[in-house]
This record gives C-alpha cells, sequence and structure tokens, in this order.
C-alpha cells in the first residue's frame, strides 16, 4: 500500500499537466532527454534518502530532521530543511489548487458535451473564458480545498490508498483509448519527433534547472511529502526496491501523456509551447470526436480531479502534522487553519490569468513566479539538504541498517549517487542559472 499511496502523491497534475507543457515550452526532445536524466540520477538517489530520513525519523519533516540531527550531528539546527520543505509545499498548493479546480470545471463541461465536434478556435475560447471569470475560479479552487481539508481533518489515509488501487488502472485504460485516438487521428509522427528528437542548440541553463525542478516536482520530492510517508513505511518494507518501481511508474505516465497531446497539437495546429492551458486546449478536441467521447471524457477529467487530490493531500498533511505536534491542537483545526492559509495565497495564482496578468516581474506572472521559486530552486535546495544529510551526515551504521535488503552494489550506488553525483548535480545547474560561471 506504500508504494500506491506514494504513486498516488507523485502522479497526479505533474504529470498530465505539467510534463507537457513544459516540455512544450522548452522545445520538445532535448528537454525531456535531461529531465529524464535528472529523474533517474538525481530524483531516484533523492527519494531512497527522503524515504529512509522518514522512516528513521517517524515524525514530521521538520522535526525529523531536528531529531536526526542532534541524534546523528548533536545539532538540530537540520530542522531548517524541513521547514525548507514545507514551504515549497505551502506554494506549489496554493496554485495546484487552483490548476485542479479547472478539471472539475472541464469535468461538468465534458459531461454536457459541450465539446463535440468543437474547433481548435472554439475550445480555446471555452479555456479563456474560465480564466478570465474570477468568481468561477474561485467557487472551484474554494471547492477543492475544502475537499482536501474535509480529507485531511479525518486522516483517511487507508481509505485513499484502496482508492488509487482502482484510480490508477482506470486512468490508464483511459489513457490508453486517447493514445489510439492520438495514434490514428493526431500527426503522431511529428509528436513522437517533437518528444523524442533532440535539438540541443535551443538548451539554456534555465532550461536544464526547470528539468531538473520537475523532476522535484513530479516525485514530490523536497516538499516533505515523502518524507512523511517515509514514516509510515513498516521496517520490512524495501526502501530501494520501492523507490524504484515509484519512480519507473511516474515517468512512464509522464511520457505517455506526451505521446497523448503532442500528436493532437500538431494535428490541429495549435502552439505545443501553449503554457499552464495546453491539455484543456487539446484533449477536449480528441474528447469532441471520439465515439463515448462524452463518457471517457468526463471520466478522465474526473480521475485527474481524484489524482490531483491525493497529491494535494501529500502536500498539506505534512505541515499539518508539524502544526500538531508544534501546538498541540485537534487535527481538524490544524487542517483548517493550513488550509485556509493556501487558499488565500491561491488567489494570486487565480489574478495572475486576468487582472493581475499584466504585473510582470522576474519570471512573469505571480503565477509564474510562485511556480519557479518552489519548483525549481525550493525544491532542489530541499532535496539537495535531504540528500547531503541522509548520505554524509547519517552514520554509515544507521544508512545501512535502512537499507539492510539492498546488496553491497545497490548500497554503494545509492551512496555514490547520493554523496556525489546528485548534489553536484543541483549545485552546479543552480549555479550556472544565477549566472556564477
Amino acid at each position: 500500500m506504500f508504494i500506491l499511496a506514494v504513486s498516488g502523491s507523485a502522479i497526479g497534475l505533474g504529470n498530465i499537466w505539467k510534463f507537457p507543457y513544459i516540455t512544450g515550452v522548452n522545445g520538445g526532445g532535448a528537454f525531456v532527454i535531461i529531465y529524464l536524466i535528472c529523474i533517474f540520477s538525481i530524483g531516484l538517489p533523492i527519494m531512497i534518502s527522503e524515504i529512509m530520513i522518514g522512516r528513521k525519523g517517524k515524525r514530521n519533516p521538520i522535526t525529523s530532521m531536528e531529531i536526526l540531527g542532534i541524534e546523528e550531528t548533536g545539532n538540530g539546527v537540520w530542522k531548517i530543511v524541513g521547514f525548507i520543505g514545507l514551504m515549497a509545499g505551502f506554494l506549489i498548493l496554493s496554485f495546484y489548487s487552483v490548476i485542479a479546480g479547472w478539471t472539475f470545471h472541464y469535468f461538468l463541461l465534458t459531461l454536457q458535451g459541450l465539446f463535440i465536434e468543437t474547433s481548435a478556435m472554439e475550445v480555446k475560447t471555452v479555456f479563456n473564458q474560465l480564466t478570465q471569470s474570477i468568481p468561477k475560479q474561485l467557487i472551484y479552487h474554494s471547492f477543492f480545498m475544502i475537499l482536501t481539508v474535509s480529507i485531511i481533518s479525518k486522516g483517511v489515509r487507508n481509505g485513499l490508498e484502496k482508492a488509487v488501487y482502482f484510480m490508477m488502472p482506470a486512468l490508464l485504460i483511459i489513457m490508453c483509448v486517447l493514445l489510439y485516438y492520438s495514434i490514428t487521428q493526431g500527426n503522431f509522427s511529428e509528436g513522437v519527433s517533437f518528444l523524442f528528437k533532440p535539438d540541443f542548440s535551443i538548451i539554456t541553463a534555465s532550461t536544464i534547472l526547470v528539468a531538473m525542478g520537475h523532476a522535484f516536482f513530479t516525485l514530490s520530492l523536497g516538499m516533505g511529502c515523502v518524507v512523511m510517508y517515509g514514516a509510515y513505511l513498516e521496517e520490512h518494507e524495501s526502501i530501494f526496491k520501492t523507490s524504484i518501481i515509484i519512480v519507473l511508474c511516474d515517468t512512464f505516465i509522464a511520457l505517455f501523456a506526451g505521446l497523448i497531446i503532442f500528436p493532437i497539437v500538431f494535428a490541429n495546429n495549435l502552439d505545443p509551447g501553449a503554457g499552464p492551458g495546453l491539455i484543456f486546449q487539446t484533449l477536449p478536441l480528441a474528447f469532441g470526436q471520439i465515439n463515448g467521447g462524452i463518457l471517457f471524457g468526463a471520466l478522465f477529467f474526473a480521475l485527474i480531479s481524484f489524482a490531483a487530490l491525493t497529491s494535494a493531500i501529500s502536500l498539506l498533511e505534512p505541515s499539518v502534522v508539524w502544526l500538531i505536534e508544534k501546538r498541540q491542537i485537534r487535527r481538524s483545526t490544524a487542517a483548517i487553519l493550513m488550509g485556509l492559509l493556501i487558499w488565500s495565497m491561491g488567489i494570486f495564482t487565480i489574478l495572475s490569468f486576468n487582472n493581475l496578468s499584466s504585473f510582470v516581474f522576474w519570471k512573469g506572472t505571480i503565477f509564474d513566479n510562485i511556480d519557479f521559486l518552489a519548483s525549481n530552486i525550493l525544491l532542489p535546495i530541499s532535496g539537495l539538504l535531504f540528500t547531503v544529510f541522509a548520505s554524509w551526515f547519517m552514520s554509515h551504521k544507521s544508512s545501512k541498517r535502512e537499507l539492510s535488503d539492498t546488496t553491497i552494489l545497490q548500497y554503494n550506488i545509492w551512496r555514490f549517487l547520493a554523496r556525489y553525483i546528485a548534489p553536484l548535480a543541483v549545485i552546479i545547474i543552480l549555479i550556472n542559472f544565477i549566472g556564477v560561471f
């Protein structure tokens, strides 16, 4: 069940909404190759490290890092790492909730048959009408946060794991139907070429940073989620094998989504660099043309909404547990307090698409900056520090005990990647980005 829980956290909007649009913005194939390198050389060893810290600490990320810091180094200052992770998760959930609200809206529109035989321009107009409507986005954003807070308040983790057990196969079946449509009705050859044929001439330091940041985002690394789930992992479960399965499943779903979306993009002369609205301007076109499109479309957006919900719960849980342990308050009170703060922050994302769309600085709109700061700065820094602590400051005896089921070779591979490759890669990418080199 642990694999299902963490997979439910990792597989969501990051794979199906964010991966295709940032791949489109960053030129396709070359970005995908860099992203895959980041996933396996950086993401995997950091995931192993975070699960290890969580299982050994048995508490929320901040408290676990404080306890283990004192235990392993005699210094509790390591709790700052957990705080950075919680802050990143807080910022991400503030805009994640807004995007998840869009999926609710599209579920209703698809159910009504609005996209039957509509043109690309009409679908784009529908999306623009949504992003220009503050009240409509606010209602969906509020509904999603209320749902998330309600579930967290009751602590129904087991129920969610069972639901994920049925949700993931159902989502995969619908994606297979969409892939068939994409192969038969889309420009599949051009979509595959865009996704897998690299053009490294368009790669910049910023592109590499985005690829690394998304590796963290899609695996829920650096935000305390994986550490929190690690606290629930049974001693007999294999951290090494579990991490590999989760990384492979997450990567497969992301590439699968790309193979569905880009052929539809090119067949309808859409812009692959359309940004956050990409899937909302491509998939409705497919659902509008296939037999049973209303049913498949409604189910797809319903399942994506659920996938978003499982990820949102994972994002909120660490901060709620920290508040409970810190202030000794009821779970429901902690969930409501944190939910209100995140909901309030989400309003700025809503306004970024309309009234404040002209308010541009640094990386773009307020939404662009929140996303960039959390995904591409805070997550890599937090993940870097988690893995440095696990590989350099935890004793060999402690780390070996947590990875006791691994072979000597597997343990040494993790230790080498976690000690040298992952930290150096993160540091070099961050330094290049800020222009030191």
